[in-house]
């Protein structure tokens, strides 16, 4: 299996048949969340329908951990392992990853108004959110500023990882400080404390995401492997000699 993603080729035969499985899977998923979700689960106890937001807010703010920690884990693979395929993998990662994060900003500002009774709050965890997505940009940006493709490779990885510090500050932020945030209700030692008719529909969401966030990403390593073997024959196309002209 490693060796299949290490070769262009092989991958990409891989990405044509996974890539439509995963965006089916988002579509069944996300409509099935959406319509469970908004329409057939119980509004929550205290926060009434405002809290039917979660459904699109829990999964975007989920994905833009595990988006940001795909991106740190392929870096690292093409640091220690030179793997052909991981720097392309990471690159691909980062504007699906940058829309997620975007979108839980947004959601969250629009939960916590009814909430919260403001927008925005420097709470621990939205703050460094908000870090998160300005990473994000940061390493996109290296992508682009740095013509070399080698050095922006490399600046890119050192980047990632050293981002990634941020990844467990957002997890334990409420955790660590006092945070309008509520503890986790879902990952816990005790089992969920979220009711199994709120649960299933968020579940749902969460593979959607993942699912489309699987075919963005398959999408862009397609795109970003064919301009790179468009680069590649140009390298190797023959230069006509200054002076030179053709027959008529």
């Amino acid at each position: 299996m490693w060796s299949r993603f290490s070769n262009p080729a092989k991958f990409e035969e891989f990405a044509r048949v996974a890539g439509p499985i995963a965006f089916w899977i988002f579509a069944l998923c996300a409509a099935f969340g959406v319509i469970v979700g908004l329409f057939i689960a119980p509004a929550e106890q205290y926060q009434g329908e405002s809290a039917r937001i979660m459904y699109v807010h829990v999964p975007a703010a989920w994905m833009a951990m595990a988006s940001y920690s795909f991106i740190a884990f392929m870096s690292l693979v093409a640091f220690v392992w030179r793997h052909s395929l991981a720097d392309v993998a990471a690159r691909s990662a980062a504007a699906p990853g940058a829309v997620f994060t975007a979108l839980a900003l947004f959601t969250g500002a629009v939960w916590g108004k009814p909430t919260w009774g403001a927008f925005w709050v420097w709470d621990a965890r939205l703050t460094s959110m908000l870090l998160l997505l300005f990473i994000y940009f940061g390493y996109m940006a290296v992508w682009q500023a740095v013509p070399e493709r080698a050095r922006a490779a490399r600046f890119a990885r050192i980047l990632a990882l050293v981002g990634f510090i941020n990844i467990p500050i957002i997890k334990f932020s409420v955790d660590w400080w006092n945070s309008l945030h509520q503890p986790a209700s879902i990952i816990r030692a005790d089992g969920p404390t979220i009711d199994p008719s709120m649960l299933w529909p968020l579940f749902a969401m969460i593979i959607a995401y993942t699912a489309l966030f699987t075919w963005l990403v398959f999408l862009g390593m397609r795109a970003e492997l064919a301009v790179l073997r468009m680069e590649k024959r140009g390298s190797r196309a023959p230069s006509r000699p200054v002076g030179s002209v053709t027959e008529s």
